[in-house]
Parts: structure tokens; sequence; C-alpha cells
């Protein structure tokens, strides 16, 4: 995914002179052609990612378009200032591509867990958050961001994540996707959670229970039209997401219900990581497994609640 982003950005970068790279400290063999033959667009910093943010405010301010990229816990904790200050007050068009979202840095440990990166900068005004599900709806964003007004912040997964986007499907930014036509039950999503909702939908179809998916790919602003045209047609809502359950989809699906659709909450769980800092050590997928998320452990958690709400 990271890839696919990157070369997309080369791409446009040929066709706008505009389009400006800046990257953190990502290594010598990062966009070698851009570096080669677009000097000028290319730049490369040491470990310094509040001093790009400022780089990137002050290009934007000229009419450049920047695209940021480096890892998503240090775009996020480490430059939080300066991504409000500089960017969100001034309401720039800065794009953050965001490495590792979530648990892809596992062996790393805690520090590189970018488990929060959404809720801080939900908090944002002028912030848009997208999270795409694979590569090919990462290069649909890339082409759909150039003319988007405002900060930007996309996080990236580990990559090589199975295709799941549909060569039709047309990207807009604030628009979700219904991945899987709902019955039951509805699976709420973001990034690369998508495909494990889809494994769940398998999993529950053995059992006649008939779940539908719906990927929100921009997780703010949320698209208030799919969630009022869905929700009151399922009996079970179950937001999953690589975030902690604090701040992220589901306290946004969460927020959004208790003032436009409060009727439909007794309906909806939430699969997320706890909150509390990684005690554990491994790679995304063992990591994923100890807090319970997982194809087998989202299903379990939508029989759970379609049999709560059949008894209410």
């Amino acid at each position: 995914m990271r890839k696919a982003s990157l070369l997309k950005i080369n791409e446009i970068a040929y066709q706008n002179k505009k389009v400006i790279f800046i990257g953190s400290d990502l290594g010598s063999g990062v966009l070698n052609d851009m570096k080669k033959n677009l000097p000028n667009q290319f730049m490369m910093e040491g470990v310094s990612e509040q001093n790009i943010i400022g780089i990137a405010a002050g290009l934007a301010f000229e009419g450049f378009i920047p695209f940021v990229n480096t890892i998503a816990t240090f775009l996020t904790r480490r430059c939080f200032e300066q991504i409000a200050i500089d960017l969100c007050l001034h309401n720039l068009p800065v794009k953050l591509i965001a490495n590792g979202g979530g648990a892809v840095y596992a062996p790393l440990g805690p520090t590189h867990l970018a488990t929060d990166d959404i809720g801080i900068l939900r908090t944002l005004p002028n912030m848009t958050i997208i999270a795409p599900c694979d590569s090919v709806e990462m290069k649909n964003l890339i082409e759909a961001s150039i003319n988007w007004p405002s900060p930007m912040y996309v996080r990236l997964g580990k990559g090589g994540d199975k295709i799941i986007t549909d060569k039709k499907e047309k990207f807009i930014i604030g628009k979700g996707i219904i991945k899987k036509e709902p019955q039951n039950g509805l699976f709420v999503t973001t990034g690369v959670m998508s495909q494990m909702a889809l494994e769940a939908c398998k999993i529950l179809e053995k059992e006649n229970i008939n779940c539908g998916v719906m990927h929100l790919h921009t997780i703010k602003p949320l698209d208030e039209n799919i969630i009022n045209k869905y929700f009151p047609k399922v009996d079970s809502i179950v937001t999953i997401e690589e975030h902690s359950i604090i701040g992220g989809l589901g306290s946004s699906i969460l927020e959004f219900c208790n003032i436009n659709l409060p009727n439909e909450i007794h309906k909806i769980s939430r699969i997320g990581i706890p909150d509390q800092f990684s005690d554990q050590y491994g790679n995304q997928n063992s990591l994923l497994n100890y807090w319970g998320i997982s194809p087998k452990s989202i299903s379990l958690e939508m029989k759970k609640n379609l049999l709560r709400f059949k008894d209410n």
C-alpha cells in the first residue's frame, strides 16, 4: 500500500509541478526515480518530523501541494502541535501519508504502534482522516486528494493486503462503500479491517447468518447518508478497527448516532484495541489475535449481538 501511494505521487508529480514529496528518514531507496528526475519536487529530511510539517505548511502557503510521508506514530504524537497550528488552523492542503497504522510495527514495541493516531487527529478542526483498504483504493485516493482543500491524514496498512476494491467502485472522499449488502447484521469498518469483516461474513454464512460490510474509508467526515440508510435496516451493527477502542471509528459512530439515530445505538457493539499500552511483543497478527481482532472473534461478536437484540 505504501509503495502504491509513493508511485502514484511520483506519477502525478510528472504531470503537476506543484506536487512536492517530503519524507523523514525513510531510507536511501525511497522514490529514487523522483529524486533523480524531479529533484526540485523531492525532499528527504532526517529525523525531524516536526520540522517537515513546518516546511510543508510554508510550501502550501506558496501554492504547492505537499505530500508528507513518515511513520504514523511519529507523525501524530510527535507533530501534534505543528499539525494543529501550522496546518489545521490555516486549513492548508497538506497530505500526511502515515506508514504503519495500527500494529504494523509490532516487532518494534509500543513506541512504534500507531493505536491512537485517529483519535488524536480526529479532534482537530479542518482535518480529514482516511484509511484505504488496499493498494487499489490507495491509488484512487491519491488521485482524489490532489484538489482536496484541507489537511488530510492517510493511514497506511502493512502492504500486500488482499485486493477487495472493485474496479467499478468510484472513490469519493467522504463517501462510504457497501462491500457486501447486509441482511441480519452489518460490520462497519475502515482500512484493512474490511478484509477481515468479509472473512467473518463467510464464517457466518455457514450458519445461515447473512451480514454485510460497510467500508468507511473516510473516518472524518463520516458519510452520514450511508449510515442513515443502512443502520435502521439491520438487527446488529459491529464496528471493527485496528485502533484504540477510544476515539476512533467506533467512537465516531456512537457520537453520530447519539445525535442523529438514537434508536439505533442499542444495536451497536465495538471491536478495537483495549485502552492500554501493548504488553505483548510479536507480529501484527499475533497482537491482533491477542486483542480479539480476528475473523473468528468478530463473527462471534456479531452472533452475540444478534442474540442480545433478539432477547430485547
